[in-house]
């Protein structure tokens, strides 16, 4: 089974990441977590950082709605116990250049 299509969303972070130098090194759909089969839309497991585009936040999508809110809370604690950090960016913050400029700034934190 092999990576799906990525969101519109996703590729344009990825696009964005590309364009900035920074995908090297990362994985799209990582699955961090065997058991459960969870997997990051973006992930640096070198730096165990983890990035997931929240897209529908004002749509009424399965982010924002309560099980599948229950259920990221669930899986965004368990990679935080794992030692994972998970940086959640809506699409506003990915269309304004806001997520990669963040995600910059932690990956140059993590190779010093």
């Amino acid at each position: 089974m092999g990576v799906r299509k990525p969101s519109t969303l996703e590729f344009t972070l990825m696009e964005q990441l590309k364009s900035d130098g920074l995908y090297h090194g990362c994985e799209r759909e990582y699955r961090f977590h065997d058991t459960r089969k969870w997997q990051f839309d973006f992930a640096w497991p070198t730096y165990r950082l983890a990035v997931e585009c929240e897209g529908g936040v004002y749509a009424g999508g399965r982010h924002t709605r309560g099980k599948g809110f229950e259920e990221d809370c669930t899986k965004y604690n368990t990679a935080t116990t794992l030692g994972w950090r998970v940086y959640r960016f809506t699409a506003t913050m990915i269309n304004k250049g806001v997520a990669v400029k963040m995600i910059e700034s932690v990956l140059q934190g993590a190779r010093v």
